[in-house]
């Protein structure tokens, strides 16, 4: 069994570590910005709920995300494990998700990591081109982000794995596993 939790500020490569690692360890990505736009196509009330949020720019409420989430991992295909890509974001997040998994009696294996220098963080985010990534939004994200998961690591610090998060996709997926591996 493979829980896990993939953790780390806006740049670092959560999205293309946690696509990579899915398929490395043969366990599904969950990630909520996919299950926020699936709920909002497929037009269910959590869906409904979540866009009214999504299209006035605000953050998508615990109890609608908490509920996402639950019912993402009562599917069958998250028996074996599953890699959770932008939850928890907080703590109160965290023990929710405690709480789902003590129902099944399981719990997390571990939370990674990636582990980036700001400025390697804004250099990639400015390198993506979009306009709304402007340095000082950047820097702004990125305080926001330290401010919110500090805590969080904190309080997974008993399963928390660091991992350097600046390579290439394979080096860091690598690492990842090694560091997985040598916690086992």
């Amino acid at each position: 069994m493979t829980r896990l939790v993939l953790v780390g500020p806006p740049g670092a490569g959560k999205g293309t570590q946690a696509v990579a690692l899915s398929q490395r360890l043969s366990i599904p990505h969950i990630s909520t910005g996919d299950l926020f736009r699936a709920h909002v196509a497929e037009q269910t009330p959590l869906g409904e709920e979540a866009k009214r949020y999504l299209d006035s720019g605000e953050l998508v409420p615990d109890s609608v995300t908490n509920e996402m989430v639950r019912e993402r991992l009562a599917e069958s295909d998250t028996k074996a494990g599953f890699l959770l890509d932008g939850f928890p974001r907080n703590t109160k997040q965290a023990e929710v998700l405690g709480e789902m998994l003590a129902e099944s009696d399981s719990a997390l294996d571990a939370v990674i990591q990636l582990d980036v220098p700001e400025d390697v963080l804004v250099e990639r985010l400015l390198g993506r081109g979009r306009t709304d990534d402007t340095e000082e939004v950047i820097r702004r994200r990125q305080q926001v982000y330290q401010s919110e998961t500090a805590p969080l690591l904190d309080y997974y610090r008993d399963i928390l794995v660091k991992v350097d998060g600046v390579g290439e996709v394979d080096e860091v997926s690598s690492r990842i596993v090694n560091a997985l591996d040598a916690r086992a």
